[in-house]
């Protein structure tokens, strides 16, 4: 049998597996096959001169017969059993970073062999620009996958400065799916690290003008507006109140960008959910832009409302008028006409304005 052969045995584990350091993970009624005993095979580490001082500690499962063991390949069993060992003594080695580079190749899901492999990155003082590299080519492949873009965080936390292709890498990730949430999360991260905020607004108008129902990039554009005059340390940009440090230009200049946005394509939601956040960052009602949503939903004009959301829009701001029978009108258009699959939410807010209720 080869050197690491498993044993079936019902006593005290023999040879090499007397060693106190792995009858800790061994019981004596554990079987644990590292190669193919029948074959005579052997594993890609096993029968390697690089890792023969290493003895791995496999997997333990909970007995003889676990209750839900996973069925792991024998490639990524055997490859898990030598980092286990290589974590064991904290190994931080140039061969330990390519068996992470291993297990992420069959599971790039696998957090702590992303955190190991930071850890011995900056230990070893790689070359980060190069772990980056590496980096696009598994993100390309796991394109959703979160913990790509956490190590991605983490290695360019050590970076001074920015990487001349860093933008143009998210670039490309976005023109494979623009609303990819891990991208997203990372470049708000990358925004504030690297203090980009001048030069990320003509980038999110470029998208929107490709697609203006990106809402990934309004809220990334909400983000980029308004995060620069919070302190994230006491304060939170999801908090909706009027915000004094925005100068008033800035929120002017919003309005009229959002309208604009909305006069390409009125039922998106996006801008007209961008349009209210911008007006209570100001400490302005809805009111003030009552004649604006009405180009879009005239109430003596049923059959001629261009956008749902802009009878919402007018439904909030007729009931903060006091006109409750215009802002039923408002809502029962939603509930009947121009947005039935929600009618149980309008007509909850109708019921709230203490109105009649209408017949179906």
């Amino acid at each position: 049998m080869g050197k690491l052969a498993a044993i079936n045995h019902p006593s005290k584990p023999r040879g090499l597996f007397d060693c106190p350091c792995v009858t800790h993970y061994i019981t004596s009624y554990h079987l644990w096959y590292l190669f193919d005993a029948s074959s005579g095979k052997m594993g890609k580490y096993s029968d390697s001169d690089e890792w023969v001082d290493v003895v791995p500690i496999p997997q333990d499962d909970g007995g003889p017969n676990p209750l839900a063991a996973i069925a792991y390949t024998e490639e990524y069993s055997e490859a898990m059993s030598y980092l286990r060992a290589a974590m064991a003594k904290n190994e931080k080695s140039d061969r330990a970073l390519k068996l992470t580079e291993e297990i992420i190749r069959m599971n790039p899901a696998h957090y702590t062999v992303w955190l190991y492999r930071a850890d011995m990155l900056f230990s070893l003082q790689k070359d980060l620009l190069e772990e980056l590299e590496w980096l696009n080519t598994v993100a390309l492949k796991h394109t959703k996958n979160f913990q790509i873009w956490h190590h991605r965080q983490v290695v360019m936390s050590h970076i001074p400065t920015l990487p001349p292709r860093e933008t143009a890498f998210l670039a490309l990730m976005f023109a494979k799916d623009a609303k990819n949430y891990h991208v997203w999360s990372y470049r708000q991260w990358l925004v504030r690290h690297f203090s980009l905020w001048n030069f990320e607004l003509p980038y999110i108008e470029s998208l929107l003008q490709i697609d203006v129902r990106n809402n990934s990039a309004w809220n990334h554009r909400w983000f980029v507006v308004f995060a620069r005059h919070t302190d994230p340390k006491k304060h939170s940009i999801k908090n909706g109140d009027a915000d004094s440090d925005v100068p008033p230009e800035i929120i002017e200049r919003e309005i009229e960008y959002t309208k604009a946005a909305i006069s390409t394509a009125p039922q998106n939601q996006s801008p007209w959910n961008y349009l209210r956040g911008v007006l209570r960052k100001k400490g302005m009602g809805l009111v003030e832009l009552k004649g604006f949503a009405e180009q879009y939903a005239d109430l003596e004009k049923e059959d001629e409302v261009r956008s749902s959301h802009a009878l919402d829009f007018l439904a909030d701001v007729y009931a903060a008028e006091e006109h409750k029978e215009r802002s039923g009108k408002a809502l029962e258009l939603l509930a009947r006409r121009y947005d039935p699959i929600r009618k149980n939410y309008w007509d909850y807010r109708r019921s709230l304005l203490a109105l009649d209720q209408v017949s179906a």
